[in-house]
C-alpha cells in the first residue's frame, strides 16, 4: 500500500513522523533510533509516541533504550554516524540539548570541515520544544541557538505532511540536523496527549517523498502584508489572517520550514510585493531566527518596505510555569 502512489492516510504530526522512521528503517539497515524510553515495554514510544511500537517490529538493537544522559545519547549517536550509521537519537525535550551542546557544536558541526570533507556525521537528533505549561526548564524554543552553529542543519515542521518529507530528507541527509518538534502540534493520544494540544490532522502520503531544506512553504496567498511564522505560530497567523480578511486585508503567510537553510528568496520575494512584514517567534527576542530574518529583509528590501517589520517574540523572560502567565508570554 505504501508504494501506491495515488494512497494517503489522515494522521497526526506524531504519527506521521513514526510512519517516515518505520519506512526508513525498512529502507536502510544503517538507519536506528537511540533515545531514553523509546522502545521499552508497554512504554509511550518515547515522550510523544512517535516510536510506540517500533522495538516490537525491529528489535531493541535498532531501537536503543538509554540511561537518561543526553551527553551519551549524543555521543553515541556521533560516533554511530562517523561509522557510516544512520542514528535518529531522541530527547525527551529540547531543552536538554544543553547537556550535549560539545558534541552537537565542537564534534559534529564541525568534524567534516576539520577533514576536509572525508568524515560525515549523517545524524539526526529530534527534540521537542515549546511552551506547554511545563516550567522554565522544559518549555523553550531553541532553534536559534543552533542557527549561529554553521555544520547544523535546522528543521521545524508545523504539518503532518511536511513532518514526513522534512525528517525523510533529514535521515538522508550527511550533515547532522537539528529536528524539533513543538509538543502541542504533535497530535499524540491518551495519557501522553499534551494539555492544549492543537493536533493539526493532515493528509500524508503513505509513499516514499522527501521535501528539500531551504525551500519555504507560502501557507495563504496576500498582497497586503507578508507574516513569516515560525513552526506553532503558523496557526496563529492563520487565524489572524482569517480575521483581517473580514476587513479586506489580504496576508501572505510564509512557513520558513528550515532555519538553516534558510529560503531568502521567498521572503524576499513577499516583502517587495506587499512592503509590510511582521515575522513571530515563539523563542526569545534578542539573537532570535525572527531577528535575524529582520536584519536580513533590512539589507535587502529596505527600499521596498512602506513600514518598519515589526517582531512579535516572547518577552525575554524564562518560560513561566504559571499556565495564565505561560498565555500572557507566547505571542
Amino acid at each position: 500500500m505504501r508504494n501506491n502512489k495515488n494512497s494517503t492516510q489522515k494522521m497526526t504530526i506524531a504519527e506521521s513522523l513514526r510512519l517516515t522512521i518505520q519506512q526508513e528503517m525498512e529502507r536502510d539497515k544503517k538507519v536506528f533510533c537511540i533515545g531514553e524510553d523509546i522502545g521499552i515495554k508497554g512504554g509511550f514510544g518515547g515522550a510523544f509516541t512517535v516510536t510506540l511500537g517500533l522495538s516490537e517490529q525491529f528489535g531493541h538493537e535498532r531501537i536503543l533504550d538509554t540511561p537518561i544522559s543526553e551527553t551519551g545519547i549524543a555521543g553515541v549517536a556521533i560516533g554511530a554516524a562517523l561509522s557510516g550509521k544512520r542514528p535518529i537519537a531522541d530527547v525527551q525535550y529540547s531543552d536538554f540539548l544543553f547537556c550535549a551542546m560539545d558534541q552537537l557544536v565542537n564534534q559534529a558541526a564541525k568534524l567534516r570541515f576539520m577533514s576536509g570533507g572525508k568524515l560525515k556525521v549523517p545524524m539526526v537528533m529530534r527534540a521537542p520544544g515549546g511552551a506547554t505549561t511545563r516550567g522554565s526548564q522544559h518549555s523553550q524554543s531553541l532553534e536559534s541557538y543552533f542557527l549561529h552553529v554553521p555544520g547544523l542543519k535546522v528543521v521545524c515542521p508545523s504539518t503532518a505532511y511536511d513532518a514526513k518529507g522534512l525528517l525523510t530528507s533529514a535521515i538522508r541527509d550527511d550533515s547532522p540536523v537539528l529536528f524539533f518538534e513543538h509538543k502541542l502540534l504533535y497530535g499524540s493520544k491518551g495519557n501522553r496527549a499534551e494539555k492544549g494540544s492543537i493536533s493539526p490532522v493532515g493528509e500524508v502520503p503513505l509513499y516514499d517523498y522527501t521535501i528539500p531544506f531551504g525551500k519555504a512553504k507560502i501557507r495563504k496567498k496576500g498582497k497586503d502584508i507578508t507574516i513569516v511564522a515560525i513552526q506553532r505560530m503558523n496557526l496563529f497567523a492563520e487565524e489572524a489572517a482569517n480575521l483581517l480578511s473580514e476587513e479586506d486585508i489580504e496576508c501572505e503567510i510564509i512557513d520558513p520550514r528550515t532555519y538553516s537553510p534558510l529560503d531568502e528568496a521567498l521572503i524576499y520575494e513577499s516583502v517587495k510585493k506587499t512592503g509590510k512584514v511582521i515575522i513571530i517567534d515563539e523563542s526569545n527576542p534578542k539573537c532570535s531566527l525572527a531577528s535575524e530574518i529582520s536584519s536580513l529583509i533590512s539589507e535587502n528590501c529596505f527600499n521596498d518596505l512602506k513600514a518598519p517589520i515589526l517582531k512579535l517574540t516572547a518577552p525575554h523572560t524564562p518560560v513561566p510555569f504559571s499556565p495564565p502567565m505561560e498565555d500572557f508570554y507566547i505571542p
